[in-house]
C-alpha cells in the first residue's frame, strides 16, 4: 500500500475534515448492516493519518496532542466506530516512542508511515481484572525469541490490522539475559528480566498461530470488529518485544494519551448527534399543537426546543474546551515532563472524558426528545448515536476518574501511573 506522508497539523486536520464528511455518508447503513469498513480503512492508510505522531526525524509530521486529538474528535463527528479502530494504533506508536529500541522505532515507523495498522490484543475474559494480563512470553526455539500463548477479547482493529500488538507478560528469566542482549547490546539487563513483566510484542497478522474471529456483536461501535484473538506458541522475534512495564517506572503520558484520544471520539460523537438531532428537528419535526396554539409554526420555533437545544449545546461546546484544554495540558508535559506535570495531565485528561463521556450520552438520548416520535424508527438508525455512546463509554468507569479528581483537588494526591488514567 502506498500511503502519503503529511507535513503538518494543518494538512492533518484538514484531511480528517475531508475523511469525516466521507465516512459520514455511509455510517449508517454500515452500522445497520454490520458491513466491516475494510474500505474506508484503506483509505485512511492511504491519506497519511496513521502516520501523523511518528516523530520528525524518521520522517513524520510529529504533531502535538491538541491536533492528534481533534483529528479523531473530526473522525468521530463522521463514523464513532471507524475513529475507534486507529485509537490504539496511535497509542502503540507512542509505545515505541518511549520504549522502543532505534532499531525497533526505525522499522516499525517505516512501516507507520507505509501506512500500515496496528490493531491490539490486551483485554482479557475471565481474570480478576482488567489488568490481569495471562498471556505469556516464554522461552522460544532459540535465544533471540519468545513463544506467545493466550487469548484476547475486544481487540479493536485487529482483524483490520497488519500488526498486532499483545500484551503480555514474561513466564520465565532463564534465557531473559540472553535475549536483554538480543534487544539491547552490550547494555545492562533491566528490570525487563523479571517473571510477570508486561512487555508488548508486535506480531504480524498472519504470522502463523494467530487467529483473529471476527465475534463481536456488541449493540455499538458494531463495525470495529472488536472480537478474539487466539496466540498459540507464536514464535516472536525479541527484536519485536518492547519492555512495556518500564513505561509505568517514571513520570509517563501514556495513559493521558490513549484516554486523551477516547474524549475526543465522546466529543465527537455528542456533536454528532446534536448536529443530527437539530438537522431533523429543522427538516422533519411537527411542532406540538400546543406551540402552534401560541403563533410557533415550526418545530425550530418552539421555546421550549429552542431552551433543549441551548442546553445541549452547552454539553459539547464544555466538552470540545475540555478535551483542547486537556490536550494541552498533555503537550506541556510532554515539554517538560514530572511527576507534578504528568499529573496534571491526567487530571486534565480524566476531566475531559468524564464530561464527554456524559454529554455523548446524554445528547445521543436527547435527540428523540428533542426530534420526536417519527425519530425512533428503526429504518433511520438514529439510536446509533445513544448506541455507540453508551457503548464507547463502558471502556473505562468515569466514576474512577472523578475520585482521581477529587483527590487531586482537596489533598494534592497525584493519581496512579497506569495506561486508563
Amino acid at each position: 500500500m502506498t500511503s502519503h506522508v503529511i507535513a503538518g497539523a494543518a494538512e492533518a486536520l484538514a484531511v480528517a475534515a475531508e475523511l469525516a464528511e466521507a465516512f459520514r455518508a455511509g455510517a449508517a447503513r454500515r452500522d445497520a448492516e454490520r458491513a466491516l469498513p475494510r474500505a474506508e480503512l484503506d483509505r485512511l492508510s492511504r491519506s497519511g493519518l496513521l502516520g501523523i505522531t511518528v516523530p520528525r526525524e524518521h520522517g513524520g509530521a510529529d504533531v502535538c496532542a491538541r491536533t492528534l486529538a481533534e483529528v479523531f474528535r473530526l473522525l468521530a463527528t463522521g463514523d464513532a466506530s471507524l475513529a475507534q479502530i486507529p485509537q490504539s494504533h496511535f497509542v502503540y506508536v507512542n509505545v515505541l516512542r518511549r520504549q522502543g529500541t532505534a532499531r525497533q522505532r526505525t522499522f516499525f515507523f517505516g512501516e507507520v508511515l507505509a501506512g500500515r495498522r496496528f490493531g491490539n490484543a490486551q483485554s482479557e475474559k475471565g481474570t480478576q481484572h482488567v489488568q490481569d494480563i495471562r498471556t505469556g512470553l516464554s522461552a522460544g526455539p532459540d535465544t533471540s525469541s519468545y513463544l506467545l500463548n493466550g487469548e484476547k477479547h475486544y481487540s479493536t482493529g485487529a482483524l483490520f490490522a497488519d500488526w498486532i500488538p499483545v500484551l503480555a507478560r514474561a513466564e520465565d528469566r532463564d534465557r531473559a539475559g540472553d535475549r536483554a542482549d538480543a534487544l539491547h547490546p552490550g547494555a545492562p539487563h533491566v528490570a525487563e528480566d523479571h517473571p510477570g513483566a508486561l512487555h508488548v510484542a508486535y506480531v504480524p497478522r498472519d504470522a502463523p498461530g494467530v487467529t483473529v474471529v471476527d465475534d463481536w456483536d456488541g449493540m455499538g461501535q458494531r463495525t470495529t470488529a472488536s472480537g478474539t484473538v487466539r496466540l498459540v506458541d507464536v514464535v516472536v522475534p525479541a527484536d519485536r518485544v518492547v519492555p512495556h512495564h518500564l513505561t509505568f517506572q517514571g513520570p509517563q503520558l501514556h495513559g493521558a494519551v490513549a484516554q486523551l484520544l477516547h474524549a475526543a471520539i465522546d466529543a465527537g460523537l455528542a456533536s454528532a448527534a446534536l448536529a443530527e438531532a437539530a438537522d431533523f428537528v429543522r427538516t422533519k419535526s411537527r411542532p406540538w399543537f400546543e406551540s402552534v396554539g401560541d403563533g410557533y409554526g415550526t418545530a425550530a420555533e418552539d421555546p421550549l426546543l429552542i431552551q433543549r437545544f441551548g442546553e445541549l449545546s452547552l454539553r459539547v461546546r464544555a466538552s470540545d474546551a475540555l478535551l483542547a484544554a486537556a490536550a494541552d495540558a498533555v503537550d506541556a508535559a510532554s515539554a517538560g515532563l514530572t511527576d507534578d506535570t504528568a499529573a496534571e495531565a491526567s487530571i486534565a485528561v480524566a476531566a475531559a472524558k468524564v464530561h464527554a463521556a456524559t454529554a455523548a450520552v446524554e445528547t445521543g438520548s436527547a435527540l428523540f426528545e428533542v426530534a420526536g416520535t417519527r425519530a425512533a424508527l428503526d429504518g433511520l438508525n438514529l439510536h446509533r448515536y445513544w448506541r455507540d455512546a453508551r457503548t464507547h463509554t463502558l471502556h473505562d468507569p468515569v466514576r474512577w476518574k472523578v475520585q482521581h479528581i477529587g483527590r487531586y483537588v482537596l489533598s494534592g494526591t497525584r493519581p496512579p501511573r497506569h495506561g486508563l488514567l
